[in-house]
């Protein structure tokens, strides 16, 4: 048994019913903040390019900002119900690191600055859940309780 094995078979064991809300709550803000992308496409450009820490071109930089509201649409919805919730963790962690130290730092660390802060708590919370994964409610569970019947 790898130490991967083991992780999974710890989060499984040690997961606490309450932390089912805050997954709901995680992958409603993450699905939000994919609508939101969508919604105002212009406001990531002009972040993108104002800092210009990556000499983007406009169709790179469209083709990421469409990738990244699509991982956050669909990792929101799957973390929201519990479906392979370890897997859209992981596939979030990546963008919300690119978030906060490429996008949110650049607005400094002060207390005002709430994206920062949202950015920080919901990579956080993304670690937390690959780690312990979905829980109790949540479509992996209802699976596994049918699979063994």
């Amino acid at each position: 048994m790898n130490v991967i094995q083991k992780v999974e078979l710890w989060g499984d064991a040690h997961h606490a019913k309450w932390l089912a809300v805050v997954r709901i709550v995680l992958g409603l803000i993450i699905f939000s903040k994919g609508i939101a992308l969508i919604s105002d496409t212009g406001y990531l450009q002009d972040l993108l390019f104002r800092d210009s820490i990556f000499a983007f071109s406009s169709v790179i930089a469209s083709i990421a900002m469409h990738i990244v509201a699509f991982a956050h649409l669909v990792g929101g919805i799957l973390i929201t119900v519990g479906l392979v919730t370890r897997f859209a963790a992981v596939i979030q962690i990546p963008i919300l690191i690119c978030a906060i130290l490429f996008v949110n730092i650049s607005n400094g660390f002060s207390i005002l600055n709430s994206e920062l802060w949202l950015s920080v708590i919901v990579l956080s919370l993304l670690i937390l859940f690959w780690v312990v994964g979905s829980g109790t409610f949540s479509v992996d569970q209802q699976l596994n309780k049918k699979h063994w019947r």
